[in-house]
């Protein structure tokens, strides 16, 4: 299912959150970006935020759905700042990290 076309997400930029063995982030969960999740992952030496024309990176604001890293969210999830999920959009390689009963309680419905 897709996670998001605009912005476009996904490691593959396909829109889904799908991941391969060149994923070494496994960017598998498809989350509402927050803007305190934008301005944690920014503390944690990844910025979301700015635009990087460059990479065809619009920069992140909340509200957006974007495929994040499995471990990334866990870390956001221990310091009580995770963003909830679509967990529909949301790849099964995810459990490999994350319980369902986890993912289940920041799910939101896709509307």
């Amino acid at each position: 299912m897709v996670c998001s076309t605009s912005p476009l997400t996904g490691y593959y930029r396909n829109g889904c959150c799908e991941t391969g063995k060149d994923d070494v982030g496994t960017h598998t969960v498809c989350a509402v970006m927050t803007q305190e999740f934008l301005d944690f992952s920014k503390k944690m030496g990844n910025d979301l935020i700015t635009p990087i024309p460059a990479a065809a990176f619009p920069g992140l604001k909340p509200g957006d759905r974007w495929c994040l890293c499995a471990s990334r969210w866990m870390q956001a999830h221990h310091q009580g700042v995770a963003p909830n999920i679509y967990l529909e959009a949301t790849h099964e390689k995810t459990l490999d990290f994350i319980s369902l009963e986890e993912l289940v309680k920041y799910a939101m419905v896709v509307k």
